[in-house]
C-alpha cells in the first residue's frame, strides 16, 4: 500500500474539478459514474465530459437522469439500483455486453443518515447501497476494469467514516440502529474496499483509491431535516450556508477527479485523499482518514464478508 502522506500536489480545498483537470485530454476515455446525475455526480460528468471522455451513468432514476443530463455531450444513461443486487448483475451483463473497457470507475452514488430501511434479505441500507452494491458493480465489471490494464476505480467515502469502525458483530444494526453510526461504518467500508481492491487489482494495473469529498450540500442531506442541519452548525435557520469549511459542488468534485485521472498518482493506490491530495493519518480532530479505514487486515476482511454476502467475487 503506498504511503498514507501527502504528496504536494499544488491543490487543495478550494480547487474545482475543472482546475485539476486543466490540460487533461481525455478523449477515447470511457468513466462510469455512478449516481453521475445529482450533486457531487453530476459535477463529475460535466468535468469529465469537458475534458473529452465518454461517461455512463447508471441511475436508478433514469428520467430524472435525463433530465439532469439533457444537453451534455457524450453521456449515456442506463438503470441501476445499488440496493438490487439483480438490477446491478443486469447493468453489468449489459455493459459487458457492449464489449467495451472501462478507464475510470466512480463510485459516487450514496445515501446518508436515513430512517432505517431494510433492503434485499434483509440488509441495512445504506451499508447495501453505498458499500455493497458497489462491490457487487466492480467485481462484475472487473474484466471491462482489467481488460486495458490501467483503470483506476474511485470510491467516495466522506469524513463520515470517523463516526465508525466496521461493526463486525453487528453489521446490519440488528442490536438497535442509529442512522449516523450506520453512514460511518458505509463511509469506512468505502475506505476499506478500495485498499483490498488495490491490493487485489494491482498486478492487473487497476488502482483504487478513496476519498471525502468536503462538506457539500447536494440531495445527499434529503434525510435530514432542516432543524438537524441548524443544530449541527451546517446551516442558519433561513438555509443559508454557516460552516466556512463547505465546498460548492464544483470544489467537492475535484478530488474524486483528480484520484481518477492525475498523473501524479501514477504507480500509487489503496490510499485516502482529500482536497485534492492524499491525506495523512488522524487520530484527533485534525483532517485525515482514521487508521482502521486503512488498515490491510481490515480491508481483506472485509472483502471476504462481502463476498459471502453478495455472492460476488471476480477474485475468488
Amino acid at each position: 500500500m503506498t504511503a498514507q502522506h501527502k504528496i504536494g500536489s499544488g491543490f487543495g480545498h478550494d480547487s474545482t474539478a475543472d482546475d485539476v483537470l486543466a490540460g487533461h485530454d481525455l478523449t477515447g476515455k470511457l468513466a462510469i459514474v455512478t449516481g453521475g446525475y445529482s450533486g457531487l455526480g453530476l459535477e463529475t460528468t460535466k468535468a469529465l465530459t469537458k475534458a473529452g471522455a465518454h461517461v455512463v451513468v447508471p441511475a436508478r432514476r433514469p428520467d430524472a437522469a435525463r433530465e439532469a443530463l439533457a444537453g451534455i455531450d457524450r453521456v449515456e444513461i442506463d438503470e441501476l439500483d445499488l440496493g438490487d443486487l439483480e438490477s446491478v448483475r443486469g447493468f453489468a451483463d449489459r455493459f459487458l455486453a457492449s464489449g467495451r473497457s472501462i478507464d475510470i470507475m466512480i463510485d459516487n452514488a450514496a445515501i446518508m443518515a436515513c430512517p432505517e430501511t431494510r433492503v434485499g434479505p434483509g440488509w441495512e441500507a445504506q451499508f447495501a447501497t453505498n458499500h455493497l452494491g458497489h462491490f457487487a458493480l466492480v467485481n462484475r465489471l472487473w474484466p471491462a476494469l482489467a481488460a486495458d490494464g490501467g483503470a483506476r476505480v474511485v470510491s467516495v467515502s466522506s469524513t463520515g467514516h470517523r463516526r465508525s469502525d466496521i461493526r463486525w458483530d453487528d453489521l446490519e444494526f440488528r442490536q438497535g440502529y442509529d442512522k449516523w453510526e450506520a453512514y460511518g461504518q458505509a463511509k469506512t467500508a468505502n475506505v476499506l474496499f478500495a485498499v483490498q481492491l488495490d491490493a487485489l487489482g494491482k498486478d492487473s494495473g487497476v488502482r483504487a483509491f478513496a476519498l471525502h469529498p468536503g462538506g457539500i450540500l447536494t440531495p445527499l442531506q434529503r434525510h435530514l431535516p432542516r432543524e438537524e442541519m441548524v443544530a449541527l452548525g451546517w446551516i442558519d435557520a433561513d438555509g443559508n450556508l454557516l460552516s466556512p469549511h463547505f465546498k460548492s459542488p464544483e470544489q467537492g468534485a475535484a478530488t474524486q477527479v483528480w484520484a481518477a485521472t492525475s498523473p501524479q498518482l501514477d504507480g500509487q493506490g489503496g490510499v485516502f485523499c482529500e482536497d485534492s491530495e492524499i491525506a495523512e493519518v488522524s487520530t484527533d480532530d485534525a483532517p485525515g482518514v482514521r487508521p482502521y479505514a486503512i488498515d490491510p487486515a481490515a480491508a481483506a476482511r472485509l472483502w471476504t464478508v462481502s463476498a459471502e454476502l453478495t455472492g460476488v467475487n471476480a477474485f475468488g
